[in-house]
């Protein structure tokens, strides 16, 4: 039955309101004076205020800072998209769109609709959460990029090589700056699980309070500020694939306990959770630590380790491949030229020198910020790296940056006299093994036995072992 005349501006008022509480968003209604007449819940819920303190007053009542978006789209009849302005008592941050209401070409006042913008920098915090896990979940390198002809290395290599076909879990170990995590790319880019996940996890990097629900995931409301639907841990987002914990040791001991289940097991359970998931991971660790001095100390758990150790590839540090200087310079200059514009197309051989001279102590990451430092400090004509661009380098070693052909360069500070001998002894070997000689030729410059220079080299290597 339709509404009489008399009741007819009742039954659009109860309509309306009816409408405006089906809305999900805020909404405020205004009349052409830029009182409030109507409100919904959600503007309720939104802005804190109750509907008995905004109805009938002007409608900047809920503004905290700024002006009232509906008495501006009334003052200059016209409409207003995505302001922003704060709302209520705790002065909420919302973004507000108003739009003026005319009847029969009348202005009769406006309606405004606010979005919560804690919900879209949640959303926005959540798309860049995913962003950066399909980044992880993608494994950019391969044997190839993993540079060196030196011994050590291609051993390396073939290990890597050797054990990529099956799923045993892979402990590398190696000093900060070896390249661990690219070989943990190698390995899975090689075996069978190539087209799964590889999602890689800074252990250092992640709070240890947190490093578990990280890892394992959790059931929604499991603890103050969980996500509502839960989350997925890093052990599921790697099934089918591989995960790397890179710098293993800095597990807590319970955090140890729960990866050894999940290694033995093959499942995981998610905290707030009573049931288990299976899944396929396969796990590669790395760390620059000595583990069997963790076990020792009582700081890592022998029974994960030995988990952990099964197939086990160290990674030499650059000071024992110096051989392998000249191609990593190379590559680094190429990535430098690119990234920086710039046309160095060489580095000389007195640079190369001060380079090899000095022992790399934050390995192959120290030498490439090395390089790219000297390639801005270059003068933007100079094609060539030369000494004075590693002041440096050339100043710890305590030499002048004009450097004869073959002359070794020996660090004095803080060695006694039986360091100061092997470390030239070492040096005049590599230098005249750089020069691409074979060691019958080396030994034969040197005045010495083939056998003697095996021997040589033989000692010194033993030596570098027990430092």
């Amino acid at each position: 039955m339709a509404p009489s005349l008399n009741g007819e501006a009742e039954y659009v008022i109860e309509l309306l309101k009816n409408i405006i509480e089906m809305i999900p968003d805020a909404v405020m209604v205004a009349d052409r004076e830029g009182k409030c007449i109507m409100v919904n819940q959600a503007y309720k819920n939104l802005s804190g205020l109750s509907e008995e303190d905004v109805v009938g007053k002007p409608a900047d009542v809920d503004i905290a800072e700024s002006d009232s978006v509906l008495i501006k789209s009334i003052r200059e009849k016209r409409e207003f998209s995505n302001l922003l302005r704060r709302v209520g008592p705790d002065k909420r941050e919302v973004l507000c769109s108003a739009k003026p209401i005319y009847i029969k070409g009348e202005l009769v006042g406006s309606v405004g609709v606010m979005h919560d913008i804690s919900e879209i920098k949640r959303m926005s915090r959540e798309l860049e959460q995913k962003t950066r896990m399909l980044r992880n979940l993608e494994s950019k390198y391969t044997l190839d990029d993993i540079l060196g002809n030196s011994e050590k290395i291609v051993k390396a290599k073939e290990e890597a090589k050797a054990c990529a076909g099956v799923s045993a879990t892979v402990l590398l170990v190696g000093e900060s700056g070896t390249g661990k995590e690219l070989f943990a790319h190698a390995i899975h880019n090689m075996s069978p699980r190539a087209s799964g996940p590889f999602v890689r996890v800074n252990c250092a990097a992640i709070n240890k309070e947190l490093l578990e629900s990280e890892l394992f995931g959790y059931e929604g409301g499991s603890f103050t500020g969980s996500l509502r639907y839960g989350k997925k841990g890093f052990f599921e987002q790697a099934d089918g694939g591989t995960l790397f914990l890179d710098e293993i040791s800095e597990f807590s001991l319970p955090a140890q306990a729960k990866l050894l289940r999940v290694l033995q097991e093959q499942e995981v359970m998610r905290i707030g959770s009573t049931v288990p998931k299976k899944v396929d991971v396969r796990i590669i660790a790395a760390t620059n630590r000595n583990l069997e001095e963790e076990v020792r100390k009582g700081n890592f758990r022998h029974d994960l380790y030995y988990r952990l150790n099964v197939v086990r590839i160290t990674i030499p540090p650059l000071r024992e491949r110096k051989e392998d200087i000249p191609l990593l310079c190379k590559n680094i200059i190429k990535k430098y030229n690119q990234k920086y514009g710039r046309g160095v197309n060489s580095i000389s051989k007195k640079a190369l020198e001060v380079l090899i001279a000095y022992d790399w102590p934050g390995n192959v990451r120290e030498l490439e910020n090395v390089i790219s430092r000297a390639m801005i400090n270059m003068d933007i004509s100079d094609k060539e790296i030369k000494p004075e661009y590693l002041p440096e380098l050339v100043e710890q070693q305590g030499i002048m940056s004009q450097l004869e052909d073959g002359e070794i360069i020996i660090n004095l500070n803080g060695k006694n006299w039986e360091q100061v001998k092997k470390e030239f002894e070492t040096k005049v070997i590599s230098y005249f093994l750089s020069k691409k000689k074979s060691k019958t030729e080396v030994a034969k410059d040197l005045g010495i036995t083939r056998r003697a220079l095996y021997k040589k080299l033989k000692l010194l290597e033993s030596n570098e072992t027990n430092e």
